[in-house]
């Protein structure tokens, strides 16, 4: 009998690296970076074409609960389970998690674990491997992909092969796995044809590696059985115990398990991966044009060479440059030598350090009912630009700082100011005065977009006041 696979997809993480199109409060993996999809969506619509695949565990942050939710519907998948990591612990723990939880509905499951943030260029080579893997762990191996290496890249991780499994020339046993390495250690590697890129993706029964979690780093199995044993219901959300997950290590299933135990294997593999771990990976694995470049967006290239032009909304024009990164968004424009592509973090960095937004959060805000972008500000007032999903609504709640103007730019907007209920359609406008009890909802079928301006002594975020919400949010 087929023993049948669940996915498990890994939602965290924070892509500095992609600044300044992946920013703390939307990362790299809810991005459309490489087609119409987001790399998340990418990653759960690949598992699909699996035979006997149940659906997806997904593991997340509470920041981004509502997103990945939004990005599954869009996409027409319901998970299994949604489980909120309430501080990040890196994957050990998270798929200990997973694991317990599978485990309950299915004692022989098998897990696919899958970050949500990579590309895989041929979807049936990828499920060729992942049936061989299952094979592989059916007989009590903890598998990893191993990718073929396209040349010398310092931004992976290596895995050593050891001797071949028996009956099969794509399955090792692991020798050792090898942090990222220099340009020097990553041409030797690739030279010996020993040395595979590290996925970072694996297959194992979830029994299998629970019993060497349990045997290798016990602390964070027993953090994982606690926090899930008092895990709380949230709507769709599974949240795990805060104190009992705090109390695990942050350690990687490569720390924890994968460099520790006898039962690990590798499979060779060649089905076009990338982490996108860089800008410069997106320029590696984009279509060029004659010259080397790779364009996106409304961008214009003259007498430019082996350049990634990314232009997010305005038009961008590069002339007579060559191996550049000019990155284009409405607050931050990155431009860099594509050689040194993976110190984009330090920027990043050197951001958080001077306190400025721009590395946490876009112009645009995602929130469960939609979003709000900023259009203009200054002494005493701020313009937004706000649309509300068909059937959603804001939270009641007060100002004490600020009053607000309304506009509607297309829809309808059901608005509730103190015990008043009206309707105001296109074209209409009203007005919530400081302190008064109000209400934005779009009961209509169709998309509502308003325009606001606040005026007042405080116009940050902190100063609203919810007296309900039906995201439950504090």
């Amino acid at each position: 009998m087929a023993q049948r696979i669940h996915p498990v997809i890994l939602t965290g993480g924070s892509g500095t690296r992609l600044w300044p199109l992946s920013r703390q409060a939307r990362p790299k993996q809810f991005l459309a970076l490489t087609g119409e999809r987001s790399l998340l969506q990418q990653t759960v619509e690949r598992v699909r074409g699996l035979r006997d695949c149940a659906p997806p565990v997904v593991l997340g942050s509470n920041e981004h609960r509502f997103m990945v939710a939004d990005q599954l519907h869009e996409i027409g998948v319901h998970p299994a389970a949604q489980l909120l990591e309430p501080v990040a612990r890196s994957t050990a723990p998270a798929i200990a998690v997973a694991a317990l939880h599978v485990q309950k509905k299915d004692a022989d499951a098998v897990l696919l674990v899958l970050p949500s943030d990579h590309v895989v260029a041929d979807e049936d080579a990828f499920r060729a491997a992942v049936l061989v893997a299952t094979q592989r762990a059916g007989e009590g191996h903890l598998v990893t992909f191993g990718i073929k290496p396209a040349g010398p890249n310092t931004g992976y991780g290596y895995i050593e092969r050891a001797e071949p499994l028996p009956g099969d020339r794509h399955a090792y046993r692991i020798k050792r796995f090898i942090e990222k390495p220099d340009l020097e250690s990553a041409r030797a590697y690739v030279a010996s044809g020993g040395y595979s890129w590290n996925s970072g993706m694996f297959v194992f029964k979830a029994r299998r590696y629970l019993e060497e979690l349990q045997r290798h780093a016990a602390e964070v199995l027993a953090a994982a059985q606690a926090a899930l044993a008092k895990a709380t219901h949230d709507l769709d959300f599974i949240r795990l115990d805060k104190a009992a997950f705090e109390r695990s290590p942050s350690i990687s299933i490569d720390y924890a398990v994968m460099e520790r135990t006898e039962a690990g294997a590798v499979i060779e593999a060649d089905f076009g991966w990338s982490d996108v771990g860089s800008w410069s990976t997106l320029w590696d694995i984009g279509r060029k044009d004659a010259a080397g470049n790779v364009v996106h967006g409304d961008a214009l290239v003259t007498a430019t060479q082996d350049s990634l032009v990314w232009a997010d909304g305005r038009l961008v024009a590069a002339l007579g440059v060559k191996d550049l990164m000019v990155i284009e968004t409405d607050d931050a424009v990155l431009v860099a030598d594509r050689a040194r592509a993976q110190e984009v973090r330090e920027l990043v960095q050197a951001l958080g350090e001077r306190k400025r937004p721009e590395h946490l959060t876009h112009t645009r805000v995602y929130r469960p009912w939609g979003y709000y972008e900023s259009i203009d500000a200054g002494h005493r007032f701020q313009v937004k630009r706000i649309m509300v999903k068909p059937g959603q609504s804001l939270s009641l709640q007060m100002h004490k700082h600020r009053a607000e103007h309304w506009v509607v730019v297309s829809g309808t907007a059901r608005v509730t100011r103190g015990q008043e209920v009206f309707d105001v359609r296109e074209n209409e406008s009203t007005f919530i005065p400081l302190g008064t009890q109000h209400r934005l909802e779009n009961a209509t079928g169709e998309p509502l977009y308003l325009i606001e301006v606040q005026s007042g002594s405080y116009l940050g975020e902190d100063d609203i006041v919810r007296l309900e919400d039906r995201y439950r949010r504090g």
